[in-house]
Parts: structure tokens; sequence; C-alpha cells
């Protein structure tokens, strides 16, 4: 089937777009594995060095550190006060406590991330929702309605034929599956689906006004890994060269060097034993001490302290570490800019979740529902500190309770689910014939020492 005109022009400025940023995505890929290659002006280290290369790979630790704090905990939908039942089987039922974690690192490394909702074939009362590469998937976004207008998913290469053959756009009101034939890209498949907008959400790293693309949270640190590596690489070849003490002798001549028969001795055995210990009273032995390495130490050190700065992660994160642990106290203040972060991410990631929801809830009701009102609610980013955190809590539960038990619940972050089986547990208590006779007896016991005795 034939493509419009119109649709054909969006997938040439989609694909445009896609492949303006294709380099600088693969860069950071291999920034954040640690496999990219350092640049050199070739003075310290030659080229046939290059394999002494060595990278303290502080751009993973920048994006991990910040991924591995970031777990959502409930949705609540407007105008209730408890986590939505319905909204978690959304959650639960596309594995999303696993997924979402793949689209918090793919946003973190890359600037952005995507998520996509449509219709499940094999479950209708729970949509298909699917956390997207953000190197397939690129967006157009309406200023305005701060909406995706258009969206271009690529795929399909292979490692010989790295192009794509294989096309979805993705328009408000059809999606539509295009294949590379000679002549260009051809329709194989089409859904009207009428939705009024299109199905996919993106997120976006330190998102700046009228910028849809996102910015990397390893841009700051990325300059200090790559100084950092060039100081590593002169360690490693100090090492290899010129580390080891050298030893030189002076007034020794040819035929010091032979056994008691006269002939040469091998020159392992000359250096070991000989070369030291000789009857030639005019030689002198001395040594050259090796190189002291403490400024590549030093310098690694500078480095760590400056990219604790930039990205706010404690300086422990980059190997900086005291003898004595600190005390949870001592962690929480250590890690306020990261908790800050964090904090600050999820705002932004809650009302992207909340709008997935809302599109899965029109997939299974037929009916939007009030999207920009779910309200996301995530774990507390900051280090646990359990047994601070129980014993405030047991103080404000206490006499005059501050904090109902729910409520002590929700601050010790347990999950719906735990709640459940936690009120669950009270009833099964509250009926079980051991403990009413134990109650029982205790108040009959209140009721003798209260009458006397019953005399």
């Amino acid at each position: 089937m034939a493509v419009s005109l119109d649709e054909l022009n969006l997938l040439a400025e989609l694909t445009k777009q896609r492949d303006n940023r294709l380099s600088k995505d693969e860069l950071l890929g291999k920034q954040y594995e640690g496999a990219h290659r350092l640049e050199h002006i070739g003075l310290a280290v030659p080229p046939e060095l290059r394999r002494f290369e060595m990278i303290a790979n502080w751009n993973r630790v920048c994006v991990d550190s910040v991924e591995q704090r970031q777990r959502v905990k409930t949705f609540i939908l407007p105008g209730e006060d408890k986590g939505s039942a319905v909204l978690r089987e959304h959650w639960d039922a596309n594995n999303l406590d696993s997924e979402s974690r793949l689209l918090h690192r793919d946003k973190l490394i890359y600037g952005r991330g995507f998520v996509t909702v449509g219709t499940n074939e094999e479950d209708k009362d729970h949509p298909l929702i699917t956390v997207e590469s953000p190197l397939e998937l690129t967006a157009m976004v309406d200023p305005r309605s701060r909406r995706i207008s258009a969206a271009l998913r690529l795929y399909g290469g292979t490692e010989d034929a790295p192009d794509p053959v294989y096309a979805t756009l993705y328009l408000p009101n059809s999606t539509v599956w295009l294949e590379k034939k000679a002549g260009g890209w051809a329709e194989w498949d089409r859904d009207d689906h009428k939705l009024g907008r299109v199905p996919i959400v993106m997120f976006l790293n330190r998102r700046r006004t009228g910028v849809w693309s996102g910015e990397s949270e390893m841009t700051d640190v990325i300059p200090l890994v790559d100084a950092a590596a060039r100081s590593l690489t002169g360690l490693q070849l100090a090492a290899e060269t010129i580390i080891v003490p050298k030893r030189y002798v002076l007034g020794m001549s040819k035929g010091d060097f032979v056994d008691s028969a006269g002939k040469p001795l091998p020159v392992w055995e000359a250096y070991f034993g000989s070369l030291w210990a000789n009857a030639n009273k005019d030689a002198k032995v001395g040594q050259l001490d090796g190189a002291d390495l403490t400024m590549f130490h030093k310098t690694v050190e500078h480095y760590a302290q400056l990219a604790a700065s930039v990205t706010g992660l404690p300086t422990r994160y980059f190997g900086q570490t005291s003898v004595n642990p600190a005390a949870e106290g001592a962690i929480r203040a250590d890690e306020s800019r990261l908790v800050l972060n964090v904090e600050a991410k999820n705002d932004s990631d809650g009302d992207g979740w909340a709008w997935v929801q809302g599109i899965a809830e029109r997939f299974r009701t037929g009916a939007w529902p009030l999207a920009n009102q779910i309200k996301t609610e995530w774990h507390d980013p900051g280090t646990p500190t359990f047994a601070q955190k129980a014993d405030a809590l047991q103080k404000m539960h206490g006499g005059g309770p501050i904090v109902s038990r729910e409520g002590s619940w929700d601050e010790l972050g347990w999950s719906d689910a735990r709640k459940d089986r936690e009120r669950q547990y009270f009833q099964d208590e509250a009926q079980d014939p051991y403990l009413a006779r134990l109650t029982a007896k205790e108040s009959a016991d209140v009721v003798a020492d209260v009458t006397g005795g019953g005399e």
C-alpha cells in the first residue's frame, strides 16, 4: 500500500533527526560501558603502547548510583487516598519493576527514554507497556501541548548491514508499519486506532525549556574520566618501565664473566651472580632507585574529588575511602545532593509514568482518565537507616500516637501488597482461638486483682 506524501515527509524528517544523534548516542553507550578509546597527543603514550590504557569507569557510577535509587512504589488515582490496585496490575503485568530500570538507565545515559503503550492481544484487560530503545526511536514534540505529535522507530538492521529495514510510524490516530523495498519505504500494515494522541511517552533527563532532547547524566564527568584514565595509563606504563630499581656496575671487564674453565657465563647467571659478587677490587656496584609514583595517585585523587563536586556523589563512590566506615547520620548528610537529585528526577519521571498509566487506562476502558492528576509515589531514595526510622516511628506510635499504624507502614516504605499481608496477619491473630483464650485469661486476672481475687 502506498504511503501518503505527508507521512513520507515525517518519515524523512524523523530519520534525519535520528541519524544526527546516532554517532553521539553510540559514543555515550561506549562511555557508559567504559569501552571508548582515549584521545592522546602521542607524547606520553606512543600508539604501540595503547594496550596499557586503563579507565576508571566513573561514568557508570554516576548513572547507576541514581538509577538504583529510583524505585516506583505505587500509583494513586485522582480523588483516592491509597494506591490503585488496577494501575498496580498494569505495572505488574508488564514486569515494570525490572523494565522501568531499563527506562531510567537509558534516560540517564542518552538523555531520553521512551515507553510505548498498545493493545495486548493475549490479555485485553492489561495493555502492553514496553520500554523502547532511544537508539531506535525518535519523536517530534508539539511545544504547545508538550505532547509527542509523531514518532518513528527504525529497526531490523544487522551487524553486516546496519541500515534499518523496518519502520513503525506513530501518529495521533494511526500506527503505520513500513518495510524498505527497492523503491523506498512501503506500507505493509496500518492500525487506525483513532486514539487522538501518539501512544508514546518520552522521558527527558535534565530537561530545559524548549529543548526536547535531554542531556546525559555523564556529561559533566566524562572529561574527568578521560583525564583520570590518562593518568592511570601513565601509571601502568611507569609500573612496567621505571618503577623497578636499576642496578649498575663499573670497572668490570669481559674477563670477569667467565667460569673456572674460561668459558663465558650465561647472561642470567652473570646478572644474578657474578655481576654483584665478584673478585674485581676495582669494580663499583650501585643502584638507581625506582620512580616515585605518588604523583599519579594524587592526580587521580584530585580528579575523583572534582568528579564528586560536579556530580554530587560522595567521594567514597570514586574510591576515596576512610579507615572507619561513616555513621548512619553522616552517610545521610554525605548523600544529600544525590538524594535531592534523585527526588528531582522522580518528580519529572513520575509525571511520565502517570501518563503511561493514563494511556493504558484509555486502552482498557475506552475513556481518558485525568492522567495528569495520577500521582506516582516513590520509595525513599536515601540510604536506608532502618533502625533509626523504626525507632522514631515506634516512639511516635507509642503513648499518645502521632503516626497511625498505616502511616508507620508508609514511612517504612512498605508496598501495598506488604500492607495487605500485615492486615491479614492482624485479622488472623484476632481470630486465633488460642490468642483469644489468652486474652480472656488476662482480662479475668485483671478483674480478680481489682476485686481482691473474688473474695
